[in-house]
């Protein structure tokens, strides 16, 4: 349902801006596949129907690297770098899929679940549900500790809202705002756990320069903002 609210062309979204440059040739988990030089290497991926998985990637918003989910392997570098962030080079040989990959997904899709309302996991349809099935997580080994579970529903505007509860703090909300709306009425606020996403000077959003252009609930890969209209019965939180 999620890629229907999108609109995204073919149900794919290809992570990153398509690029129009001269074409680069690499491999993807053996698969031969030809982009324009600028692409990344998540958008060389998707093309080649090797679809990595991501949470802070769009292909309607520049590369941000901020959620660790889309790490790749590439022949000859250390590490595991982002597919969203790395370009494509000509003779690159890229893995998006190992073991090691797998662990370090699952680690960091844990890490977002140990502060995710346990009760709306399972059977939940948003980008960052099918992500969650994808690496295979539903659960997180942590005990109890301080969340944002609690946090106040924000239902001040009229065709949306946001539900804290539900947020990754990705900035893709913020970016949308800032990248295909001009109007710049989100920022992140503090950092580490204190990290938040607040509109105006941490006002409701109908009381923030917020214009309700929709460009943020279209960005949420995690249903924390989302349109009123899809509860006929009203928003239940928690």
């Amino acid at each position: 349902m999620w890629s229907e609210l999108r609109e995204l062309r073919d149900g794919i979204d290809l992570g990153t801006p398509p690029r129009d440059g001269v074409n680069v040739s690499l491999t993807i988990d053996g698969v031969p596949v030809t982009v324009p030089s600028g692409s990344s290497v998540m958008l060389a991926a998707a093309v080649a129907g090797k679809a990595v998985p991501k949470l802070c990637a769009t292909d309607t918003l520049e590369a941000f690297g901020s959620c660790r989910v889309c790490l790749v392997e590439v022949e000859g570098r250390r590490g595991y770098p982002a597919s969203c962030t790395t370009l494509v080079e000509d003779g690159m040989v890229v893995r998006t899929d190992s073991e090691k990959l797998s662990a370090l997904r699952r680690g960091v899709l844990e890490l977002y679940l140990s502060d995710f309302p346990a009760e709306d996991v399972e059977g939940g349809w948003s980008e960052f549900h099918e992500t969650l099935r994808q690496c295979g997580v539903s659960s997180h080994p942590y005990g109890e500790g301080e969340t944002h579970l609690h946090s106040p529903v924000d239902v001040s505007n009229p065709y949306f809202l946001f539900d804290p509860a539900k947020c990754i703090v990705c900035s893709r909300c913020v970016r949308a705002c800032e990248e295909i709306q001009g109007t710049f009425a989100l920022t992140v606020d503090g950092r580490g756990f204190e990290s938040r996403i607040v509109a105006g000077q941490d006002q409701p959003f109908f009381e923030s320069e917020c214009v309700s252009c929709g460009a943020c609930v279209q960005a949420c890969p995690s249903q924390a903002l989302i349109e009123k209209s899809l509860f006929e019965g009203g928003y239940r939180h928690g």
